[in-house]
């Protein structure tokens, strides 16, 4: 064993707790000599991609980028339901065209590369910009990020299946979290620096260090020991989708999976409605946004490592625990706006919780990706990522749609309430799933 293989595999159990690296379920046999060399590979890609998601966020740093070009504001109500469903919708359709290679991997690299450009493209933008047309070219890019990224999630959880024994994913999946949210972290408080001076320049620093993520992202994939796949079964957009709906009915326990996903958009959504509670008491200077990245990188560096142990204990515990999280922060970001006092005219309150929510959607991210993986098997889990996903993407436009009408008419801190009923049934439906660890 070279001298970098003994590193790996000590670091591999000192992050996993275990005590021998060569303990592997659920994966072939050839890839579990390569377990510990892919987990730091599948980590380093991780960090590089999360990285990148905060620095590009449609939640804070892109509705930024619009004020500053002076972008229109219905266009900024475009900005989620964009990056969310143009990554989940065209899942399905690359489902079997993904099946068809052996090897994954390319797949992967392909999306992280596009997206890094895509990043380097917004960053220009942040510098040239401006009014009507810098928001339809922002938008416009957003799409090819978004889609972007649907390619590289679904190789990317078909390749972590493939390489990554049971019982390890959820671990490393908070692991990363942790590391890119300290990362994050580095981030805010230079943005903080700037104080109440709003500047292109530094979003257009932002955007391309997440474009230099993505980079690493796409070389970390490449050097991945992926074995090859099986590539039998590889159906077209439409076979796909037929052989998607019969799972739905014969597959009961993934039926109800996707149900509480679906309940569970409710941290998803209530995320930018809080931080624009807060924007609203800060104006749209990087020092407030700065704030909102700093308290997000430390949530994720304090949590991902203990949802993704929990996960792996039970994600089905992990998405019901979540759940009752975001119930009890919509309730609590609702009340601030009917609370007496100054201190709730400023954004400090609003941040706290804020923090506490990406601590719990963290928790929603990993427990159903954990769940969904564990789930599944290698001959149909790549099908079944594209289908969850795609259902998702349906529902986010038509619920992000129709939660946008009720904040226009009813205001954030009544839909914060409205959320907060829809976590409620969440915890419910998450507390009904059978184990699958």
């Amino acid at each position: 064993m070279t001298k970098n293989n003994v590193y790996q595999s000590r670091l591999y159990e000192w992050l996993t707790g275990d005590e021998d690296s060569r303990m592997c379920d659920d994966i072939p046999d050839g890839a579990c000599k390569e377990q510990p060399r892919n987990f730091a590979l599948h980590l380093f890609a991780a960090l590089g991609n999360k990285l990148a998601d905060e620095l590009s966020s449609a939640r804070l740093i892109l509705p930024w980028l619009m004020g500053i070009i002076g972008a229109p504001v219905w266009m900024v109500g475009l900005l989620v339901p964009i990056r969310e469903a143009g990554a989940l919708l065209p899942q399905l359709f690359v489902a079997g065209f993904i099946r068809l290679r052996p090897k994954r991997k390319w797949v992967w690299v392909a999306g992280a590369i596009l997206q890094a450009i895509a990043a380097l493209a917004l960053a220009i933008l942040s510098l040239m910009g401006n009014g009507s047309i810098g928001g339809i070219l922002v938008l416009g890019v957003l799409v090819l990020l978004s889609l972007a990224r649907g390619l590289s999630s679904i190789a990317t959880k078909d390749v972590l299946g493939k390489t990554i024994a049971k019982r390890r994913r959820g671990t490393l999946m908070g692991w990363s979290g942790s590391v890119a949210g300290a990362v994050t972290l580095l981030a805010g408080v230079v943005l903080m620096w700037f104080g109440d001076q709003p500047s292109n320049v530094a979003l257009a620093l932002l955007l391309s260090i997440a474009a230099l993520g993505w980079f690493l992202n796409a070389c970390c994939a490449a050097y991945i020991q992926e074995v090859p796949g099986a590539v039998e079964g590889g159906e077209n957009a439409w076979d796909s989708i037929r052989l998607g709906l019969s799972l739905m009915r014969s597959d009961r326990t993934f039926l109800h999976f996707n149900l509480s996903r679906a309940l569970l958009l409710s941290s998803a959504l209530a995320l930018p409605y809080l931080a624009l509670l807060g924007q609203q008491q800060s104006g749209t200077e990087l020092g407030g946004l700065g704030l909102l990245v700093v308290v997000s990188g430390i949530a994720a560096m304090l949590a991902s490592p203990i949802w993704g142990k929990r996960a792996d204990q039970s994600s089905r515990r992990v998405m019901r625990d979540a759940a009752v999280g975001t119930v009890l922060c919509c309730l609590l970001g609702a009340s601030l706006v009917w609370l007496p006092g100054e201190w709730t005219q400023t954004v400090w309150p609003y941040a706290v919780i804020y923090a506490l929510l990406v601590i719990v959607h963290h928790g929603v991210r990993i427990g159903r990706k954990t769940y969904l993986l564990d789930m599944a098997n290698q001959d149909n889990r790549a099908l079944y990522v594209a289908l969850s996903n795609t259902l998702t993407g349906v529902l986010m436009l038509i619920v992000g749609s129709a939660i946008g009408a009720v904040a226009q008419w009813l205001g954030s801190a009544t839909l914060l309430l409205v959320l907060a009923g829809t976590a409620f049934c969440a915890m419910l439906s998450a507390q009904k799933l059978p184990e699958v660890e």
